[in-house]
């Protein structure tokens, strides 16, 4: 299936990075966020990309037109020119980059890539999140309830650590445990080509009326992932992606 990763924003609050590369190139474990979303659906045999681009999209179109040279070592004889890898890139993906505009909002960069996409189901999530869910299930969830789109929610992690008590006694502590209330839109949508029809123009945050739309019509179903998930929303975010990825992060696959 098609897979839309949105990754156009400015990312203003990560403005550490993104004064001079996009949110979705700021790197955990030397890839960029982008990489590991992509990464799991490819692991689930979804490796047709669409990656609707904005904000500095030509660092975004340089990193995969470069993308064997970066990952694999190559012997250069400069005196013809002629490059010689040394090994193989064992990545089988195709990637569609397009340029959706600079200020289009996350609902008309997904109208403008609806000539790529066509009339099927794709996929469809944030360039900056990773989770450890599993798209065999997501795809069974939609499959099974024969609604235009599935959303998944997800409980964010707390921001301070979690206490319980027994009296004025600690009888449990969690350090920023996942949220037990409180779900919230996680990406990783799965949509039927009707959804299309929901949005009008690049003015439109699919957030906003689309959804709105959509749940008024008694369109959109919620899958709720009880695992990890996480997106890099401020520097903060990305030091603790970053050292969950020297411990062996749950996303990895």
């Amino acid at each position: 299936m098609k897979v839309i990763i949105l990754a156009g924003g400015f990312g203003t609050r990560l403005s550490e990075y993104t004064e001079t590369i996009p949110k979705p190139m700021v790197t955990i474990g030397g890839r960029p966020i982008l990489w590991h979303i992509m990464k799991t659906y490819a692991h689930f045999g979804h490796k047709d990309f669409y990656l609707a681009l904005g904000y500095k999209a030509e660092v975004i179109k340089k990193y995969f037109i470069n993308y064997h040279s970066l990952n694999s070592d190559f012997a250069v004889d400069l005196s013809s020119g002629i490059v010689e890898p040394l090994q193989v890139v064992d990545t089988d993906w195709k990637v569609t980059l397009v340029d959706t505009g600079l200020k289009t909002m996350t609902g008309g960069r997904i109208k403008r890539l609806q000539q790529f996409i066509g009339n099927q189901p794709f996929m469809l999530t944030y360039g900056d999140g990773v989770a450890d869910i599993n798209i065999d299930e997501l795809l069974k969830f939609h499959q099974s309830h024969g609604k235009m789109v599935t959303l998944t929610t997800v409980r964010p992690s707390a921001r301070f650590g979690d206490l319980e008590f027994n009296g004025d006694s600690v009888s449990s502590f969690q350090e920023k445990p996942q949220l037990h209330e409180g779900w919230i839109n996680g990406g990783f949508f799965i949509c039927e080509p009707g959804v299309f029809d929901f949005i009008e123009n690049d003015s439109q945050m699919f957030e906003r009326e689309p959804l709105e739309r959509l749940v008024k019509a008694g369109q959109l179903m919620a899958y709720k992932h009880h695992g990890f998930w996480h997106s890099m929303d401020s520097k903060r975010d990305r030091d603790i992606l970053e050292s969950l990825w020297d411990k062996n992060a749950p996303w990895k696959v």
